[in-house]
């Protein structure tokens, strides 16, 4: 089957936009986005303090195939994120070694996918960052299909070509890239109103009215 390939024509972010959404965390974007547009518990970093930032390029891949993903990766630019909907399939790696090189050669800022990949010490050396469901040391089929740049669904999460993509130690937020001037607003409000509380619980004070409370039934 062939691999389709659909048109990308998003605006990529100006330099200080990007600096400026690297200091969110995804747990404050998704907060502002009513908790939504979080990625699955399973989507995980594959070593601890790895973090990305950028725009999203995607590619939908069948179970256990990587010929789109051998595809895509010359298409690629510096400071994207490759997301790859690899439909959480865990007992063969579509992910390993020679791709994440050649991802790193073209100066992207991550990859995110929900399914396998292998080589796992190899690709921690590498300092990319990778966050994935599963490793697993079967290597990948080649040939079955797959798409570029459509929308997807990855942990859980419609992804387009564009979103921004936040990750760290907690996992993956996205951004989607026509909201994204008034999430990147509130984001920034909502972590300079976390920072006053920090300060106020340093200083000793009482915080516990900023915070709603339960309906109490006392029992004897």
């Amino acid at each position: 089957m062939p691999v389709q390939i659909f048109k990308n024509g998003f605006k990529p972010l100006s330099p200080r936009k990007l600096a400026q959404w690297a200091s969110v965390p995804p747990a404050i974007a998704g907060d502002v986005m009513n908790r939504q547009n979080v990625m699955a518990g399973r989507i995980s970093p594959l070593s601890t303090g790895m973090t990305i930032v950028g725009q999203a390029r995607t590619v939908s891949v069948l179970a256990g195939d990587n010929a789109a993903l051998h595809e895509v990766i010359g298409r690629l630019n510096p400071k994207e994120v490759l997301v790859i909907d690899a439909a959480n399939y865990s007992d063969r790696a579509v992910w390993g070694g020679i791709l994440n090189t050649r991802a790193k050669l073209r100066g992207i800022n991550g990859v995110v996918l929900d399914g396998a990949a292998r080589d796992a010490a190899e690709m921690r050396a590498m300092g990319l960052p990778v966050f994935l469901s599963a490793l697993s040391p079967a290597g990948p089929h080649k040939g079955w299909g797959g798409s570029i740049d459509d929308r997807i669904s990855c942990g859980g999460v419609v992804v387009m070509p564009g979103d921004i993509i936040l990750g760290d130690d907690d996992g993956v937020t996205v951004v989607p890239l026509n909201r994204a001037d008034a999430i990147l607003e509130a984001s920034l409000a909502r972590m300079a109103y976390e920072a006053d509380i920090l300060e106020k619980l340093a200083s000793g004070a009482d915080v516990s009215g900023l915070f709603p409370s339960p309906e109490l039934e006392i029992m004897s």
